[in-house]
């Protein structure tokens, strides 16, 4: 199989270059190891879409999330998925660290962030009454904002798709060589040839690296662990509230998110284990102990669930962007830890802006930036509610009862580009699944409907692909997945 560009890595920044690469007349392929796309870092994060006041003045980080942050409010739009600027506070509980604060802001500024300020605690407790009572001071940054990872990932990936750029998943990239004409990858189902590779392979990204380059890049896993609380206690703050960043991160947060729940975390444990995702004691403790000096009276009795995901932080504390210097043709897009998720469509540009040079792309005709989401039904009128349903009764069929997911939305979910195959692509895409009872409910239905879709047994069906299988001892002869 010959292609002119392989990206490994279907996350949010190989999806954003699979996207803008797709301007171009190009024949293109996405490499993914997982059954879907946002299966590793980009499926558990906060949601930020960060103002960029703490990434240092002339760095990756600092350029791309001014430009990101700028980009984030047209590119959710033409995706069609939620996005709000519910502004950002950084929080300062001591007297003597208000210079630290005063440095920040001067940061964002030279950075480029707009309107940018310091609250006194009485100002910063106008806008979030519950601001905890050692808050003394508080930089408000209004352009900082909240998205959903998931969607803005899977967006992004059946845009790219739409356009022409094919996914391949399940579909493990194990070696790289180069060749008189640039590379090949190799994998269970076979060699790929390329001219160029983008390497957004997150926390195994130094991995792909090391295989074709004599300058060595190291990746460290940086293990964040967060609670989700229920939408009933989702207005507890309005603003995302940070405390003052440390040398392993801006800390622990509490933001709302997008759907209205509460979100508190991360943790920040450098880690050797690249797929330590277990959550621990030790580290809800260390939240509960951080939040607590950040906002008062956090209802941890609405915890729905809890999750952990990874930051692909680089020894450089920057994102590694561009050429290996000694494997022409092979394209870092490495280190993309937070601000990663604000940064991605700048990324995505400057990623496939090097291919374009290098292959001399030219535009292609039939582009469209545009895409319509998952028709919701419950955020229609009443009677365009109903004239739906008389036209799809399916839309008509509660199946999610915490999030009032409908038949006709998961349906969509499975059938639409790149379509969901398992409990979890359903789960994104719908968010069924994602409510007060984690799917105690729903998962049945939603497990009858992936079979019949997708015409499998009932076995078949699994949780996030591979081995993931839900149900054993299924009576073949007489479920087919086609009744």
């Amino acid at each position: 199989m010959k292609y002119d560009v392989v990206i490994i890595g279907a996350g949010v920044s190989g999806a954003a270059v699979a996207r803008e690469l797709s301007r171009y007349r190009v024949k293109a392929c996405v490499l993914e190891r997982e059954e879907d796309v946002c299966c590793g870092t980009s499926k558990a994060n906060s949601g930020i879409v960060h103002a960029g006041y703490d990434a240092r003045p002339g760095t990756h980080m600092a350029k791309l999330n001014i430009l990101g942050n700028w980009m984030m409010s047209e590119l959710t739009r033409k995706l069609d998925i939620p996005f709000k600027r519910n502004g950002s506070m950084v929080i300062c509980t001591e007297k003597e660290r208000l210079c630290e604060l005063e440095e920040l802001c001067e940061r964002g500024k030279k950075n480029g962030v707009p309107d940018l300020r310091i609250l006194s605690r009485e100002e910063a407790v106008r806008r979030e009454p519950n601001l905890a009572d050692e808050v003394m001071y508080a930089l408000y940054a209004p352009t900082g904002g909240i998205v959903c990872p998931f969607e803005l990932n899977i967006a992004l990936a059946e845009n790219a798709y739409t356009n022409g750029i094919e996914f391949h998943f399940n579909t493990e990239a194990l070696a790289i060589q180069k060749t008189e004409s640039g590379f090949q990858i190799r994998t269970e189902k076979g060699n790929y040839e390329t001219k160029i590779i983008v390497n957004a392979a997150g926390v195994y990204a130094d991995v792909f690296h090391n295989m074709v380059s004599g300058e060595k890049m190291t990746i460290t896993p940086r293990r964040g662990e967060y609670m989700l609380f229920d939408q009933a206690v989702g207005n507890h703050v309005l603003s995302t509230i940070f405390r003052l960043p440390d040398e392993l991160g801006k800390g622990v947060l509490v933001t709302p998110t997008v759907h209205g729940n509460l979100l508190v975390g991360p943790t920040a444990k450098n880690l050797k284990d690249r797929e330590a995702l277990d959550t621990t004691a030790d580290g809800f403790a260390a939240i509960k102990s951080q939040v607590a000096r950040s906002v008062k009276d956090i209802p941890f009795r609405q915890v729905i669930t809890s999750f952990a995901g990874l930051r692909a932080c680089a020894q450089t504390s920057d994102f590694i962007i561009g050429e290996a210097t000694d494997a022409k043709g092979f394209i870092d897009c490495a280190g993309i830890a937070s601000p990663g998720l604000t940064s991605c469509p700048a990324i995505g540009m400057e990623v496939a802006e090097i291919a374009r040079e290098k292959l001399n792309l030219q535009p292609n005709p039939t582009f469209c930036g545009t895409r319509k989401g998952i028709l919701r039904p419950m955020s229609l009128r009443m009677e365009e509610r109903n004239a739906l349903i008389r036209g799809n009764p399916a839309y008509g069929t509660i199946v999610c009862r915490c999030e009032s997911v409908t038949e006709g939305e998961i349906l969509d979910a499975v059938r639409r580009p790149l379509g969901a195959r398992s409990l979890d692509g359903v789960k994104r895409r719908t968010r069924a699944g994602m409510g007060r009872c984690q799917a105690g409910f729903c998962s049945p239905k939603v497990m009858e409907i992936l079979a019949r879709e997708w015409r499998v047994p009932l076995d078949q069906v699994t949780k996030c692909g591979g081995a993931s299988r839900l149900i054993a001892g299924v009576n073949k002869d007489k479920w087919q997945g086609d009744e």
